[in-house]
């Protein structure tokens, strides 16, 4: 069977590999249909020195599929129903795996796709505890978003903002796949949103999706913009996954009790902050990683009910490599997917 595999830095091929074997017991094999991109998948290609894998190694992090084999004991999933793999390897056996906090699992192999064989392969096999089956109406490539994009802003925006109806709330980097679905998902509950762009065609589309203030960074500070917008006063909750280049400013926006909630480093990892802001102000700032696989079961229901992932291009798998560098270059407006 076909799979894309990383042999080196920025060393992607398109090459045949031999399928797995039939299900064991628990388990279930998934013929991969589409395969989202995203910034973990850059990192892998670049050749981050964090990561501890083998290669050549199969890539790809997210991606939805259907079910082609059943192993014993498997319950609710038959062939040919869909679905969404989630994307790490948990141990299912400690604490947080038993309590449903999978993405803090203590005894996690790695995720797949950057420390283990990922997606982008023709079939996989998985313990079907790791799989979610889709609902009715959601296709491949919306499905193949719910496992990072949609499920990471879930985690985020709910799980550790606790966004509310009818707050304020600053999407940082509102072109990118996470930042159109936390747009789409903070107007869907009636929040304000502030967001901010690289260029006057990305804030249109933003405009679109339910924006109702879209800050050019390019053009303007977007720290002196929300304060201005705000009187001052700030925003509840900042979305922030940008890094050194907009922390700072992000603080600044929140109000008095704020929250900031973040997931991402894209411009870099370290950044000098302001202790004294930070307590005086009483900020709350909370560091988000992927997502449980609850988060992804109420990220397919919202897709069912309409609230769609905005989709920029769908590619073939053999332009996996060109995908990453348009998700590179910036230029991208909601999320870049593979079929297969």
């Amino acid at each position: 069977m076909q799979a894309l595999q990383l042999f080196g830095d920025r060393d992607l091929r398109l090459t045949e590999v031999e399928p797995p074997p039939a299900p064991g017991p628990g388990e279930v094999q998934i013929r991969v249909r589409a395969v989202g991109l995203n910034f973990i998948d850059v990192w892998g290609f670049r050749g981050m020195a964090f990561a501890k894998r083998k290669l050549p190694l199969t890539v790809g992090a997210e991606a939805a599929g259907e079910i082609a084999a059943v192993g014993k004991g498997v319950e609710g999933l038959s062939v040919g129903d869909p679905v969404v793999p989630y994307g790490a390897l948990t141990c299912g056996r400690c604490r947080a795996c038993r309590e449903g906090r999978d993405n803090l699992c203590e005894d996690v192999s790695g995720v797949m796709g950057f420390h283990l064989d990922g997606f982008a392969r023709e079939r996989v096999n998985l313990p079907a505890r790791l799989v979610v089956k889709v609902p009715g109406g959601v296709d491949h490539v919306q499905a193949a978003c719910a496992g990072i994009a949609f499920g990471t802003v879930q985690h985020m925006l709910f799980d550790n903002a606790r966004l509310e109806p009818g707050e304020s709330i600053l999407v940082q980097a509102g072109g990118s796949g996470i930042g159109t679905a936390a747009i789409k998902m903070a107007k869907a509950i009636g929040c304000t949103v502030y967001t901010t762009v690289g260029d006057d065609a990305k804030g249109e589309k933003a405009r679109a999706l339910g924006a109702d203030h879209v800050i050019n960074y390019r053009e303007e500070r977007f720290e002196g913009e929300v304060r201005r917008l705000t009187k001052r006063k700030g925003v509840d909750v900042v979305f922030e996954h940008v890094g050194p280049e907009t922390w700072n400013g992000s603080l600044l926006c929140l109000k008095r009790g704020g929250r900031l909630v973040t997931c991402g480093s894209t411009s870099g990892v370290s950044v000098q902050m302001n202790l004294m802001q930070l307590f005086q102000q009483q900020y709350r700032i909370t560091g988000s990683f992927g997502c449980r696989i609850a988060n992804m079961r109420e990220s397919l229901d919202k897709m069912a009910e309409g609230l769609t992932p905005v989709i920029d291009t769908v590619l073939p798998l053999a332009d996996f490599a060109q995908g990453l560098e348009r998700l590179e270059s910036r230029k991208v407006f909601g999320k870049i997917l593979v079929t297969l």
